[in-house]
């Protein structure tokens, strides 16, 4: 049965077992066959083909969510970018985000046009995932700590609310997001909305599939976006658009392309932004630090704990800005400083990841994960790139152990 299993899952939504590993199909299987309370494989698999309800259930086990807010901060920038010069005086702007998952990726994407100046009038978001779970912790609209990653959450006060349980994002950024169950490659369905999409993301979804489903999914969301659209893609996926006729929008680290009937030859190298350099982080004094009493030592240790701070947030902005190569001297300028960190391997094999550097990116992620070995970021990109280089099982294996973790700690 399992083989069966897998074909209907390709056929229903497009997933390619061997991108997941066996493992995580089989794991769905048993854990619906407990909730069905069914011991016989066959029992399950008649059940599954007369009733589609169960078969959105597979879905929804087999579908694990991996997201949190401003997720590759850049794309969200490149999105902004991109609709103050197509904003239209009495036409609102179309953003479909799909698969949306449990919400923070479109919720992102409304707070990101209001921050530009958008009044909520002036742009709609659908927001479309297979995964009927998903949704529904969308539509609870309370989220975690899991949700808010990174350094950057400054957002978290403009547009969040505490309430029991959590977070929740306020009125004016709820009312933004329709949430719709849907397929792409049911993209002419009712769950999209009439007409084009101006932006279209549709990040880390690709890698699921093989590469015949891959060109028909790019069919698909060619035929979803106006003639001068925007598709935002995951960094696994940046060299596919370029195959079915998009053009690189070449905003560095955004992997953000829009819509073209000319088909691209070749691929150009990304330009870096303005060359002027961001100062890296001051170095610390070297002198030795005489005896002192215990009061003084935990100021000098914060002190120096406030630096190391100071100077990976450079080296993050300098990445974000699109100049991965000085994101990397500067890292190396910090290790000299201050020694090795699990935060500054992963954002090193970050920026060689923005490089194409894929040896040197894993090397670096790798050593994250030494450090910290559940650096959920670290295992997520890892995993992608070797996804991405045909390490399937290596893939597979990360993404389990990051499942345990997530599993583990609650979120």
């Amino acid at each position: 049965m399992p083989g069966s299993v897998e074909n209907l899952l390709k056929v229903t939504m497009g997933l390619d077992s061997a991108s997941v590993g066996p493992t995580v199909v089989r794991q769905a299987v048993r854990e619906r066959m407990t909730a069905c309370r069914i011991a016989e494989p066959e029992a399950y698999w008649e059940i599954l083909n007369g009733s589609p309800q169960e078969l959105q259930e597979l879905i929804n086990a087999v579908v694990v969510p991996e997201t949190w807010f401003f997720r590759d901060r850049e794309a969200f920038a490149a999105l902004s970018r991109y609709a103050r010069v197509h904003k239209r005086a009495n036409q609102p702007i179309k953003i479909l985000s799909l698969p949306c998952s449990t919400g923070e990726e479109p919720y992102s994407v409304a707070m990101a046009m209001f921050d530009a100046g958008f009044g909520p009038q002036e742009f709609k978001i659908d927001a479309v995932d297979i995964s009927t779970r998903n949704l529904a912790i969308a539509e609870r609209e309370v989220y975690g700590r899991n949700s808010f990653r990174g350094s950057s959450l400054e957002f978290k006060d403009r547009y969040f609310e505490a309430v029991e349980g959590g977070l929740q994002p306020n009125t004016a950024v709820l009312k933004q997001v329709r949430f719709r169950a849907g397929n792409l490659f049911d993209f002419q369905a009712s769950s999209f909305g009439p007409g084009g999409y101006d932006v279209l993301l549709c990040r880390n979804l690709l890698i699921y599939f093989d590469r015949e489903l891959q060109d028909r999914a790019l069919v698909c969301l060619k035929g979803l976006l106006t003639s001068d659209g925007l598709l935002l893609v995951g960094p696994a996926e940046s060299a596919l658009p370029r195959l079915h006729g998009f053009a690189s929008a070449e905003w560095p680290m955004a992997f953000a392309f829009l819509k073209s009937n000319r088909v691209q030859t070749g691929t150009r190298a990304i330009p870096l932004s303005s060359p002027t350099r961001t100062p890296s982080a001051p170095k610390p004094k070297t002198k030795v630090v005489p005896p002192v009493g215990r009061e003084e030592q935990l100021q000098t240790t914060a002190q120096l704990l406030d630096q190391i701070t100071e100077s990976l947030k450079t080296i993050e902005r300098i990445a974000n800005a699109g100049r991965v190569k000085e994101a990397q001297e500067v890292a190396r300028e910090h290790l000299k400083q201050f020694g090795p960190s699990a935060e500054l391997f992963y954002l090193l094999g970050l920026a060689q990841d923005a490089e194409g550097a894929a040896p040197e990116a894993v090397q670096n992620y790798r050593k994250a994960l030494y450090l910290a070995p559940s650096h959920q970021e670290a295992l997520t990109h890892l995993a992608l790139l070797l996804r991405k280089q045909g390490d399937l099982n290596g893939a597979e294996a990360l993404t389990g152990r990051l499942g345990r973790i997530r599993k583990g700690s609650g979120t």
